[in-house]
């Protein structure tokens, strides 16, 4: 049995969102198992509460529990969008090749780029970013320094076919994003714009009942000079942080960087070739010297486009994928196989070395201020002791190519960082001209001269947000919904529905909320407690209020908060105006 509709229409809120909804008819298909492919907790939690189901790898269909808190997010960030002045329009999702060739990314932004073709044989892309777009409105639209600063934004789908989605919405193929463009007409306006989105960034994700961080970050194939990445602090996160607990000091561990202590090597010492059997790798080979790992010279052979590149780091750290990548000008660094390394070095791995090499030698900045240390001799169970910089061999240019390390000193105050797990769900960049040179989008100054105009971007992903927030707010039984993002503020379950006083209660209370505004779900359902209950705690909305037939015996209604498990008594004749109360507050 359920209980019928007494309203011919339901009443909406603002936004055209019915505020009474009846589980019977709502489309809510909870589940007590996660399908196995589900790995992480959002991912899990979010199939089995019925926000969203897989249609393929890395594609997801939102069903109606799901698209209420994704609307959610797209209207926190709509509101903050036009609250520091930009521009909402929408974009194409077909891209033509041409303006991709333009920039330079149509080869360089790799196979995430799904290509296709019209029937005319002509080069499209579906859009994994509009920086492309958006400038070539600009070049057509804007052609006086009178009509800057510009700041357009779209929320709108995007594709990149990452050759592992995984983790649901957290990285996934499709995927909804709000992209902002700014434009000004020299480095101090973009300095303005990129503050301005920094703080509204700050606001969204404080609206949305987030605890996260705003971290320096690699700016990726977007490209640009300088990035700021939003964290929300999660176990499970896929990128790794280097936090300062004593300064404002965050950076992701692609773009972090510390002067790591290191001991000097022995200078002026002559280069010794000693026999070192079996010890291919760092730990045995300092074990069988007697020195520290930091006193061994690591030297990785990679292939950047097939060029082989010699990359030194002391051997107590771990090579910086990302910053060595921009060390070769942008080139995909890969590590050679054992076999690769043995036919260009002519020795197996472990015992490569840099003195007499024929390769291109880049090294880390520690190998620089160490000075001297223990290498490969280019023969297998030999190593080379007193290896000097310089004397012994020469190095191309030094640079940070290492990954920071947990206890490693914080390159603005000195004390120990450490290290923390997050989930990016933003990201701001300043892009200089990088697109607006290639493109030939410039404008006419006040002196009548041509110049390109300075850009930024600034992109946040809704669905990694509405999976980050359930990353960080859930326990055991399901998901833990912030007030403001949660797809309904208040669980109504009337318990025993064949009763007709609680089938009353139940809808004049339904009636009493909506009409305050107050959006509700009522489990009209003819089930036992405990599975209402069940299916309440993983659906996670703030408020679970409980009608039945020995609360009202008393004249009350049973409230449990969601977050604190708190359970309190609310007289009937109130209950909607306590409930809307705390919902205030929980919004304030």
């Amino acid at each position: 049995m359920s209980v019928t509709c007494t309203n011919s229409l339901p009443r909406l809120d603002a936004h055209g969102e019915v505020l009474g909804q009846r589980y019977s008819t709502y489309l809510v298909p909870t589940l007590k198992e996660a399908p196995a492919e589900a790995e992480i907790i959002s991912h899990k939690l979010m199939i089995r509460a019925g926000l969203i189901r897989r249609l393929a790898a890395g594609i997801y269909n939102y069903l109606p529990m799901g698209l209420r808190s994704l609307r959610k997010v797209e209207r926190i960030i709509r509101g903050e969008m036009n609250r520091f002045g930009a521009r909402e329009v929408l974009l194409p999702a077909i891209q033509p090749a041409e303006l991709w060739k333009e920039s330079g990314r149509w080869d360089h932004f790799g196979p995430e780029l799904l290509r296709v073709k019209d029937r005319h044989e002509r080069d499209f892309i579906v859009g994994p970013t509009h920086e492309e777009v958006i400038t070539d409105i600009i070049r057509r639209e804007v052609r006086s320094f009178r009509d800057l600063p510009l700041n357009l934004f779209q929320i709108q789908t995007k594709f990149r076919d990452e050759i592992r989605p995984r983790f649901g919405l957290m990285r996934g193929r499709e995927f909804i994003m709000k992209d902002a463009y700014s434009f000004d007409v020299d480095n101090a306006g973009a300095d303005r714009a990129y503050k301005a989105m920094y703080e509204a960034y700050q606001n969204i994700f404080q609206r949305c009942g987030l605890q996260f961080a705003a971290v320096e970050a690699h700016s990726g194939p977007i490209g640009g000079s300088f990035s700021h990445e939003f964290m929300v602090l999660a176990d499970s996160g896929e990128d790794a942080i280097a936090f300062c607990p004593n300064c404002a000091y965050a950076a992701n561990l692609e773009k972090a960087f510390s002067e790591y202590p290191l001991t000097p090597g022995p200078q002026d010492e002559p280069l010794i070739k000693t026999h070192t059997p079996n010890c291919r790798h760092v730990p045995e080979l300092a074990k069988f010297l007697g020195v520290p790992e930091a006193l061994i010279i690591k030297s990785l052979l990679f292939l950047a486009d097939s060029e082989p590149t010699l990359a030194l780091i002391p051997g107590h750290r771990e090579i910086n994928l990302t910053k060595l990548k921009d060390a070769l000008g942008g080139r995909e660094p890969v590590l050679a196989t054992p076999e690769e390394a043995e036919k260009i070095m002519g020795v197996p791995m472990g015992f490569v070395t840099p003195v007499g090499a024929k390769v291109r030698i880049l090294a880390d900045l520690g190998i620089r201020r160490l000075g001297s240390g223990v290498a490969g001799a280019g023969e297998k169970d030999y190593h080379y002791i007193n290896a000097q910089v310089g004397r012994d061999f020469q190095v191309e240019s030094f640079g940070d190519l290492s990954l920071v390390a947990e206890g490693d000193p914080c390159p603005k105050c000195g004390q120990n960082l450490t290290i923390k797990r997050g989930i990016e769900v933003g990201h701001v960049f300043k892009l200089g001209t990088k697109y607006s040179e290639s493109m030939g989008a410039t404008f006419m100054g006040a002196d009548g001269s041509e110049s390109p105009l300075i850009m930024g971007c600034y992109g946040i992903g809704l669905g990694r947000t509405l999976a980050a927030t359930v990353e960080q707010s859930h326990d055991q039984d399901g998901i833990i919904w912030p007030m403001s993002l949660a797809p309904f503020q208040v669980a109504l379950l009337p318990l025993q529905i064949q009763n007709p006083q609680v089938t009353a209660a139940a809808e004049n209370l339904l009636d009493s909320l909506t009409s305050l505004g107050v959006e509700v779900l009522l489990d009209d359902r003819d089930e036992r407690p405990g599975l209402k209950f069940k299916d309440a705690d993983l659906l996670g909305l703030p408020l679970r209020v409980t009608v039945s037939e020995k609360s009202l015996a008393k004249g009350q209604v049973e409230l449990k908060q969601r977050a604190t498990r708190s359970v309190s008594m609310l007289p009937l004749e109130r209950a909607a105006e306590e409930l809307k109360t705390l919902i205030q507050a929980a919004l304030a």
